[in-house]
């Protein structure tokens, strides 16, 4: 089982940076891939980046790509996704998510937390 609550969120301006954190808890956190997704008003929740356990392996979604960065600290039982040079577009609420295995698809995370409200004015 593992908990997770995000943080860091805010509001910002168009070219401005936000690390949002992600506090686990739950014993199997070290071994789990974790992924930060997002959802827009009236949009479906889609995926910003993925880590692997040991952080070997990290993907990004296209729009996110140079911008965004994911990374874990495994023995605070914490991922973080720092955001740089943010959008009005990047207006969502990002929620951190963990699964067992590798894995960039939105449904095969089990664990989700409550998430944090992200808004860029232009």
């Amino acid at each position: 089982q593992v908990h997770l609550v995000e943080s860091g969120g805010g509001l910002v301006q168009a070219g401005a940076s936000l690390r949002l954190s992600c506090a686990a808890s739950g014993r199997t956190f070290s071994t789990y891939t974790m992924g930060w997704f997002r959802q827009a008003p009236g949009k479906e929740r889609e995926f910003v980046a993925a880590i692997s356990w040991r952080g070997s392996r990290i993907y990004y979604a296209d729009s996110v790509k140079g911008r965004f960065t994911i990374s874990r600290d495994n023995a605070g039982n914490t991922v973080y996704l720092q955001m740089n040079s943010l959008k009005p577009e990047d207006t969502a609420v990002y929620y951190c998510a963990g699964h067992a295995i590798w894995t960039t698809i939105r449904s095969d995370y089990d664990y989700w937390g409550q998430g944090t409200q992200v808004t860029v004015s232009s």
